[in-house]
């Protein structure tokens, strides 16, 4: 059972932690709309941005973890992302300079630096940094805010209890020409049950799949084993048949058209034989007479070297035993020696084995 316990701790555990992220990149995704709430000297706090089409001039006033405001601001406030904006005089700032490699682990320094420079924990602290700034040497500079969570938090928890989906607490450095605001606390009132239900999502996806990958298991068993049936019994039906094929060939061997069909590749083909013979012959060579009979080739011409004639028969894969059967005569009048050549035709298509 303790093994059961670690590993549906250990579920739970990567749930959270997958859960979390989606959450945030989802609350990034769809941002709600935006109030500002901006502290005054005396502790109230100014409404800044359209409230019904306008910018009203009503206060906010929070106090032990209750705020008390005018009905439309508390509807503004309800589904929105609140940024409040704090005094200086609440937070703890200081200017710290780093090397400039140290830009990828400011979240950790700067953790590790709460404990030092303030006086509390980091986690006792609502903290937050600057936009990091180039200075000499290859170093930067940045400005801390921090101050005790348990002072900033029921500002947060009052605005949830108005509505407000998200609150984000801010703060200027007093030396801060820029004015640019340092957020030292974000305070999700969604974040749980929307954990919740990304979890029951990831939960089902997770089921699905199982249940898919036990169906795809249980498919490949039972649908591969038919399968494998089928083949053999294919394969097996293969094999008979081609042993039927093959003792038919045997059987057919010996009948007539097996006779005619070996006579037709024994015989050679007497255009093939014109073709080759075409080529053998050089150009300044005349065929006056040619005869094919009984696979022999007979030709008859006239040829100013008719000795080379045989030698250039012989060569080619398409004719063998190449000789003279009269005489090699020359007549006045003719351009060269008339020649009287006989060859054995080599059949083209050797017979079927």
């Amino acid at each position: 059972m303790s093994i059961l316990r670690q590993f549906a701790d250990g579920y739970s555990y990567w749930m959270d932690g997958v859960a979390a992220p989606v959450v945030r990149l989802l609350g990034r995704l769809l941002t709600p709309r935006k109030v500002w709430l901006v502290e005054q000297a005396d502790g109230t706090f100014r409404l800044q941005g359209p409230v019904g089409g306008q910018t009203p001039s009503v206060s906010v006033r929070i106090a032990n973890g209750i705020a008390t405001c005018p009905g439309d601001v508390a509807a503004a406030v309800k589904g929105s992302r609140v940024e409040l904006a704090m005094l200086p005089g609440r937070f703890f700032f200081r200017s710290l300079e780093f090397p400039q490699r140290a830009s990828a682990f400011l979240d950790g320094i700067i953790r590790a630096q709460i404990d030092r420079i303030t006086p509390w924990n980091a986690d006792e602290a609502a903290f937050g940094w600057s936009a990091p700034a180039q200075i000499a040497q290859d170093r930067i500079s940045l400005t801390i805010a921090a101050a005790a969570r348990a002072q900033i938090v029921p500002f947060a928890q009052a605005l949830a209890r108005l509505g407000a989906k998200s609150t984000v607490v801010t703060a200027v450095a007093p030396d801060d020409a820029a004015k640019m605001p340092i957020t030292v606390l974000e305070h999700r009132v969604a974040g749980a049950p929307a954990e919740r239900r990304v979890r029951r999502v990831l939960a089902f996806g997770f089921l699905s799949l199982g249940i898919f990958a036990v169906l795809a298991i249980v498919s490949d068993l039972v649908i591969g084993n038919t399968l494998r049936n089928s083949q053999d019994e294919v394969s097996q039906r293969i094999a008979e048949r081609r042993g039927i094929i093959r003792a038919g060939n045997d059987a057919a061997g010996n009948s007539a058209l097996a006779k005619l069909s070996r006579l037709k590749n024994q015989t050679p083909a007497s255009v093939i034989a014109l073709e080759a013979l075409s080529r053998v012959l050089p150009d300044l060579t005349y065929v006056t007479e040619l005869r094919i009979e009984a696979g022999k080739l007979q030709i008859v011409g006239i040829s100013n070297d008719a000795p080379s004639l045989i030698r250039l028969i012989e060569q080619s894969p398409h004719f063998s035993r190449a000789t003279f059967f009269a005489p090699t005569t020359r007549a006045p009048s003719d351009p060269g020696d008339r020649y009287h050549i006989e060859a054995q035709i080599t059949p083209i298509f050797e017979p079927p084995s």
